[in-house]
């Protein structure tokens, strides 16, 4: 059963940092496109940022560019999200996803809260 583990989520002060991970297991994880969307409550997921299976393609939603940085290691099945001057409206929960075709997602990983204090 394919498993997608966030971790590194917590409490922060805005202009701080966190490093987001993602573990996937019981997946082929060089085949797959990565994501990361967020979501609060009452709130459509939101589209954070995606980086194809090479880490060749990336994209990111216009509300993180240039503050984040997704990238992605195959030797050990974990893509990252690094999170730099954070903004109280980045506090959500952030989920990783898995794609075989580039944004087009097939797996959801569970979420980790990430609270961004003013």
């Amino acid at each position: 059963q394919v498993q997608l583990v966030e971790s590194g989520g917590g409490l922060v002060q805005a202009g701080g940092s966190l490093r987001l991970s993602c573990a996937a297991s019981e997946l082929t994880f060089s085949s797959y496109h990565m994501g990361w969307f967020r979501q609060t409550p009452g709130k459509e997921r939101e589209f954070v940022a995606a980086i194809s299976w090479n880490g060749i393609i990336i994209d990111y939603a216009d509300s993180v560019k240039g503050r984040f940085t997704i990238s992605r290691d195959n030797a050990k099945n974990t893509v990252y999200l690094q999170m730099n001057s954070l903004k109280p409206e980045d506090t959500a929960v952030y989920h990783c996803t898995a794609g075989r075709r580039y944004r087009t997602w097939d797996y959801w990983g569970q979420g980790t809260q990430v609270t961004v204090s003013s």
